[in-house]
């Protein structure tokens, strides 16, 4: 693409005012969206802000740093896109959304052998269980670690290994919920691909119909490996990256900075992008109350170019969400 349509590109959007603050209604439609994995940091909630700004013509759902793959698994289930992609670098991860994907029963069937296995001692048996997961990677370990570890917070000590402790109050969603959840899951994202890419490889094959949702590592922790990911995410590198993408017209929407209480984290990305800064709520902070706090969160959200077009300019963008 030229230079000067680049230009043209950033100029669609580009602003210097203040983040526009929205509280986004919550979907009625949403309310049944299964979710196969509790996860720290999951965008559950944000999911009914971000799939009203989801075009109507979108060909394939992408997350390329999957998580709970939340947004993902909300727009598939109301039948945006035809398919989607999810993916991270976090290999175990992928492996266990493959099984899900794959075979939900079979791994269902595992987690209740698991469950159960626990009762003589479930202190015991989930260190047992971590020590077996570090070492072979198995999917469903990992599924028993994430329903058992304190608030669904994924641990990494400097080895890389799975390191929380576990939450000594529950034993974990029952064999028939977890069954449900799983089975759901499987059906919700019928014909999608996971596996294991860095989120720039991801980005590069976005098409022009579809839709990239980022929710990168926290600010505070993307410089270097931290406990709560298997590798950071350089700043530079990212807004070059986005850079790039704008200019390739790609559609994508970005969960980068924002507040929770009086603590702002994270810089916003720069205004040179051309992207629609959102202010999104909420809702209580989950990493706050893990330390014992209440405090809402405030994310940002960011539209590319291309996407607020797809969608008939920002102002429309409001109005679908409000």
């Amino acid at each position: 693409m030229s230079a000067t349509a680049s230009g043209t590109l950033r100029a669609v959007s580009q602003t210097t005012a203040p983040p526009l603050p929205v509280r986004p209604r919550r979907l009625a439609s949403l309310a049944g969206v299964p979710h196969a994995l509790p996860y720290q940091g999951s965008k559950r909630h944000l999911a009914h802000a971000i799939v009203p700004l989801l075009p109507a013509d979108t060909a394939r759902v992408i997350e390329p740093f999957a998580g709970s793959a939340a947004v993902t698994l909300a727009a598939r289930y109301v039948g945006i896109g035809s398919t989607a992609w999810i993916s991270d670098i976090n290999a175990p991860l992928m492996d266990l959304w493959q099984r899900i994907l794959v075979d939900p029963g079979a791994l269902a069937t595992a987690y209740q052998r698991m469950w159960g296995e626990q009762d003589a001692d479930p202190a015991a048996y989930f260190t047992a269980v971590r020590g077996a997961f570090n070492a072979t990677h198995e999917p469903h370990y990992l599924l028993y670690l994430l329903a058992r570890c304190v608030k669904a917070a994924v641990r990494y000590n400097g080895d890389g290994d799975f390191n929380q402790g576990a939450d000594h109050r529950r034993r974990g969603a029952r064999p028939d919920v977890m069954r449900l959840r799983l089975v759901r899951t499987s059906r919700a994202l019928a014909g999608s691909r996971a596996e294991v890419a860095d989120y720039n490889a991801v980005l590069a094959h976005a098409d022009r119909r579809d839709v990239v949702y980022l929710d990168p590592p926290y600010q505070g922790v993307s410089g270097t490996r931290d406990h709560r990911y298997v590798a950071g995410l350089p700043r530079a590198e990212f807004i070059t990256r986005l850079g790039v993408a704008v200019d390739r017209g790609t559609s994508f929407l970005v969960s980068y900075d924002g507040r929770s209480g009086a603590r702002e984290y994270g810089d916003p990305l720069p205004p040179e992008l051309g992207l629609v800064h959102l202010h999104l709520s909420a809702g209580v902070s989950s990493q706050a109350t893990l330390n014992g706090v209440a405090a809402n969160t405030v994310e940002s959200l960011y539209l590319s170019p291309a996407l607020v077009r797809r969608i008939g300019g920002r102002d429309a963008a409001i109005r679908r969400l409000t």
